[in-house]
């Protein structure tokens, strides 16, 4: 859901757009090397830990498939290589935090004047109110393929940087066209359900733990167990086609493979379980992840608002 409002009275969408922008980048450079590792992880087709091998002779193939060409490199050097395609990201997370965070309180707005009668009749009041939230965000995720070529770009350069070997951005562009949005109709199937889990179980969490009304007058606490009752539900139930569609776009551009052949290969080579590769790390760092994008917002939408009119905080609270 959209972050908590710190007042009863709404920010403008200025704010709410550099609030949000905000929140989207200082997520990206805390744990955008968290998620290249869950990439690159969740893109390995090979059995790292192999019976009678050493521990280290298990822990440089891991190193190989989490640093690739920095395996043998110094420390430093293999913190820098988790930050590739930095620019791709960044454009991918600050769009994807304002179209989610300002998209979603929108479309259940709209579901609330227009159809409201529809999933009280259906749900009952409270899960109804509960299955609006969670409906509004799997549209809303849905209609985030749009931003699908900086996704498909962000994790090529995370776990296939050969892909952009003497091209740049535009000439990829260029030449790719339409390509981009290769994986489209697998990144719609993993959105719908995921995001109706996120936005879904957030609610659940805030309606029949915490039993509030008006979910924007949250705790820190209970944002803190909305988020993770969400974001774990998410991940878990996206798993299996996140790891079909990372497939799908981090292969090279000149070599495409269907989803349907990829799942055929995966259950073949790995066993159901390579549907859940890199679903631990992200389980780990998705709590943090929206506890602090909804609390850098929280802070951060009030500050703008009041500097683009031109108030003190004494002014607002008086």
């Amino acid at each position: 859901m959209s972050p908590p409002i710190a007042s009863g009275k709404s920010e403008s969408g200025t704010a709410r757009f550099l609030g949000s922008g905000s929140s989207g980048i200082l997520e990206l450079l805390i744990f955008h090397p968290v998620d290249t590792v869950a990439k690159r992880l969740m893109s390995n087709q090979t059995k790292v830990f192999l019976p009678g091998n050493t521990f280290a002779q298990n822990k440089a193939a891991m190193d190989v498939v989490i640093f690739k060409d920095a395996a043998n490199k110094a420390f430093l050097q293999k913190y820098a290589s988790l930050f590739p395609g930095l620019g791709f990201a960044a454009g991918y997370k600050v769009a994807q935090r304002v179209y989610k965070f300002g998209g979603q309180p929108f479309v259940r707005d709209y579901l609330d004047k227009h159809h409201k009668n529809l999933f009280i009749s259906g749900f009952g009041e409270k899960t109804g109110k509960t299955m609006m939230h969670a409906t509004a965000g799997s549209l809303v995720g849905i209609g985030e393929i749009a931003l699908l070529p900086l996704d498909v770009l962000k994790i090529k350069r995370q776990t296939n940087p050969e892909a952009f070997r003497g091209r740049g951005f535009l000439a990829i562009v260029r030449d790719e066209g339409m390509g981009l949005y290769r994986g489209a109709g697998w990144t719609a199937a993993r959105n719908a359900p995921g995001s109706f889990a996120l936005f879904g179980g957030s609610a659940f969490v805030k309606e029949y733990l915490f039993g509030l009304d008006n979910y924007n007058t949250a705790s820190f606490f209970q944002n803190f167990c909305a988020s993770i009752g969400g974001a774990v539900a998410s991940i878990t139930v996206a798993a299996p086609l996140d790891v079909v569609k990372t497939r799908i776009q981090n292969r090279n551009f000149d070599n495409p493979e269907s989803g349907i052949n990829i799942i055929k290969n995966l259950i073949k080579q790995e066993g159901f379980g390579g549907f859940f590769k890199g679903l631990t790390p992200k389980i780990l760092v998705v709590g943090p992840k929206l506890i602090f994008s909804f609390t850098v917002a929280q802070q951060l939408i009030p500050v703008f608002d009041r500097m683009i009119k031109g108030e003190s905080k004494e002014t607002v609270t008086a």
